[in-house]
């Protein structure tokens, strides 16, 4: 529970960190950091830490839910016990981890060709070692990444941040003391190659202007996002061209 005490959030225009109110935290993103994983992203985005790994195509196991006609994905999104000191850092799924893994696969069913796998599943876990806000849309990101570095076939590689709201100024890429603490926060999750939004919840009030503002806000910052994601998936490539060139 957040105690009566609330900070002030913005000052002099800048936020506690230091930030404006459109600027996104620093974000980091490697590949093939689990080595028994068919595709694997770590990534780093503000304090955040997070691992994601896809294992699969493989049969759909127990039969009866494997679909004739196309691909099933399981999702777990998991936060390490030692990554909050919050109520969600515990040990086991709770109901926050079950919802975020819901909607993390709902997101991956709309851009993996999952025709291609007819009666098999696909395996996607995110496992959050440190906290500080945003883990939802950091573990998409890096599960799409994990994705696209697996070569299981996609339509796009998604991407996702949020944006919230302070008294009356929206600012992107909420952490913890802004999430807490903020007046509205809406993670949204993009499709960069036709802009559909594959994600869009609220937590708070934002009226019609704002969530426009506020997904553009997400759009704009999610070529630098896609740029980053790009370049993970190429660094390995890289290395062995510098390798071979010596």
């Amino acid at each position: 529970m957040v105690g009566s005490y609330k900070p002030e959030l913005i000052v002099n225009g800048k936020r506690l960190d230091g930030r404006m109110p459109a600027d996104l935290r620093n974000i980091t993103i490697e590949v093939g950091v689990v080595k028994n994983a068919v595709g694997s992203a770590y990534i780093e985005w503000g304090n955040n830490k997070i691992i994601a790994g896809v294992y699969g195509p493989k049969e759909a196991l127990p039969k009866h839910v494997q679909d004739p006609e196309r691909a099933i994905i399981k999702c777990r999104y998991a936060m390490s016990p030692f990554s909050s000191l919050e109520e969600h850092g515990r040990t086991g799924p709770n109901r926050r981890s079950v919802e975020i893994s819901k909607v993390t696969k709902e997101v991956f069913e709309n851009v993996v060709l999952l025709d291609r796998f007819p009666g098999a599943e696909i395996d996607i876990f995110i496992d959050v070692l440190q906290a500080d806000g945003g883990t939802r849309a950091a573990g998409i990101t890096a599960a799409a990444v994990a994705l696209a570095a697996s070569g299981i076939p996609m339509k796009d590689v998604p991407f996702a941040a949020s944006v919230g709201k302070v008294g009356d100024t929206l600012i992107l890429d909420l952490n913890k003391v802004e999430d807490n603490y903020s007046d509205a926060d809406m993670p949204v999750a993009i499709s960069p190659r036709t802009g559909d939004i594959l994600l869009l919840q609220m937590d708070g009030n934002l009226t019609k202007e704002e969530v426009k503002t506020g997904i553009g806000m997400i759009q704009k910052a999610g070529e630098h996002i896609s740029r980053l994601q790009r370049e993970a998936l190429k660094a390995p490539y890289e290395r062995i061209l510098e390798k071979y060139k010596k």
